[in-house]
C-alpha cells in the first residue's frame, strides 16, 4: 500500500505505547478533519499518553513517530520544562 503522505507532520497521542524495535504502539492522529488511529512505530519506547509527531508513514495505516513538546507551549506557559 501506498503510504499516506497527509499524515507526516501531525502530531498525536500514544493509546498504546511503543516498544522500540520490539513492537509498535497506536497513536490516534488529527487529520483530515478528525482523528484516524495507525499502527505507531519508534526508535525507543514510548508510554502511553506521550505526545508524538509522525515523521514518516510505512503504508498500511502504519506511521514512524518520535517523541515531541510542542515549542510554543513554552511561550504560553502550558508545558513545564520546555525550555
Amino acid at each position: 500500500m501506498a503510504p499516506d503522505e497527509a499524515v507526516i507532520g501531525c502530531t498525536g497521542v500514544l493509546l498504546i505505547g511503543t516498544r522500540g524495535a520490539a513492537g509498535p504502539g497506536e497513536v490516534l492522529v488529527r487529520i483530515r478533519g478528525g482523528s484516524e488511529a495507525f499502527l505507531a512505530w519508534s526508535a525507543e519506547p514510548l508510554p502511553v499518553g506521550a505526545t508524538v509527531l509522525v515523521i514518516e508513514s510505512r503504508g498500511s495505516r502504519q506511521v514512524d513517530v518520535m517523541e515531541w513538546a510542542d515549542p510554543l507551549d513554552a511561550l504560553t506557559g502550558e508545558a513545564g520544562d520546555a525550555g
